[in-house]
């Protein structure tokens, strides 16, 4: 009699206790964890699949004919045994341990991916196999990535482990010229085990466009068709730059400081526009590695963001403190000091874009220029909706204006010195 496995799978909905079965087949081979996850990542040259299945599935059709002693020739990976006069089968850690690549080739054969009802070339990456209730968390694609950083440790498998008791992990990686955006997947596997039918399948398809969900009940014969598109792409990317401009107070500050010292708006489109080519420029720079990755680089940058929002702020009321201080500087050369602003801010940009973006992704140069619209958009909401309000008051008197500017730019300094002394003990803690 198995014993039934103790583990609870927290992340994902479908987990199946069964009741002992027999065919001639597969004999007392059971489904104590009735559920298979696959996550599919794009990458720029094909997919990458990680994928969590019961042991059973890979061998339990592989189970032999009689032999002189009355039992079956052992599946692949397992040993046969008797108790209490039924047959029980268990994990061969012997055979595990000289080497998994014939319980890897079961699983490469196993899944069928095509694309244009073409096979693509595949290879296994790596292969792990644990006992119910030790593997690691495989709910996300950064769960599934870290669950093959560490080595295979087969002590939990030393004590007698029936094979209805373990999950496997395998990675496969589908090699193309080109990104993939749309193909099918399926499975060939027939364990013949009693309600194999029940079996809950969860596709996750991973793309810098987001996740789709595809969820599957029984032997997963039929294929799921995915499609993705360049088009997808652009627009996550674009609504992911306007959501992270919006999002940064920092960034939002400095827009609003350089309104203020520009109220009309040739001056403000220039200033914006030499904003916009530094940090386009520095954007691209950072997400590709070419920074210092060092501990004390990142807020070293917003160190200097913050004093940028401080430097804009005091030049905002600077023309009022002094009078001819804007004739001093001609506009080419705050168009010059502001790009040069941008560029800084261009690596703070880059620091998120790392998050949600790889170097190896498809779609790679779509994306980044699609984000950096994105920045463009949300930039330019703030400046829609900053200068209005500030045209606004100006039509109140010019006493009221140069009190609203006072009062701006001296809210932004404050905020940008505790940013200013927050951030810069992170550089020192770090040096």
């Amino acid at each position: 009699m198995f014993l039934p496995s103790r583990f609870i799978f927290r992340h994902y909905f479908f987990i199946a206790l069964f009741l002992l079965g027999t065919t001639p087949a597969s004999a007392h081979f059971k489904l104590n964890l009735n559920v298979r996850i696959l996550h599919v990542e794009h990458l720029a040259d094909g997919l990458n699949v990680y994928m969590r299945l019961p042991m059973p599935y890979l061998v339990a059709h592989l189970l032999g004919e009689l032999d002189a002693s009355g039992l079956p020739l052992p599946a692949p990976y397992t040993r046969n045994r008797r108790e209490e006069g039924k047959l029980v089968h268990y994990v061969d850690v012997v055979q595990l341990k000289r080497s998994t690549d014939g319980l890897a080739m079961l699983a490469q054969h196993g899944l069928n991916l095509t694309v244009d009802e073409e096979s693509v070339k595949v290879k296994v990456e790596h292969l792990r196999i644990y006992k119910n209730g030790t593997q690691p968390d495989f709910a996300t694609l950064d769960d599934a990535q870290r669950a093959f950083q560490s080595t295979q440790a087969f002590n939990t498998l030393e004590h007698g482990v029936y094979v209805g008791d373990a999950t496997v992990d395998v990675l496969l990686n589908y090699n193309s010229e080109d990104a993939i955006y749309q193909y099918a997947l399926s499975s060939n596997l027939n364990p013949g085990l009693p309600d194999q039918d029940e079996t809950a399948n969860l596709v996750l398809d991973c793309s810098p466009s987001g996740i789709q969900v595809f969820r599957a009940r029984g032997l997963l014969d039929k294929p799921i068709v995915v499609t993705r598109s360049v088009f997808d792409a652009v627009i996550t990317f674009i609504k992911e730059g306007v959501k992270h401009i919006l999002d940064g107070l920092d960034h939002i500050l400095f827009v609003i400081c350089l309104i203020l010292g520009a109220m009309h708006l040739r001056p403000l489109l220039w200033r914006v526009t030499g904003f916009t080519v530094g940090h386009s420029i520095t954007l691209s720079i950072g997400f590709f590695g070419f920074v210092p990755t060092e501990a004390w680089f990142v807020p070293a940058v917003e160190t200097g963001i913050a004093l940028s929002i401080i430097y804009v702020a005091i030049v905002a009321v600077a023309a009022d403190l002094k009078p001819g201080f804007q004739q001093e500087k001609s506009e080419w050369t705050v168009v010059a000091i502001t790009g040069l602003i941008g560029l800084l801010h261009g690596l703070g940009f880059s620091f998120v874009l790392q998050h949600i973006l790889q170097v190896t992704s498809p779609n790679i140069w779509q994306s980044l220029l699609a984000f950096n619209l994105g920045v463009e958009i949300g930039q330019l909401l703030i400046v829609i909706v900053a200068w209005t309000v500030f045209y606004l008051i100006s039509l109140l008197g010019i006493r009221v204006a140069k009190i609203n500017r006072y009062f701006v730019a001296s809210a932004c300094i404050l905020i940008s010195l505790y940013w200013v002394i927050e951030r810069g003990n992170s550089v020192l803690a770090n040096i």
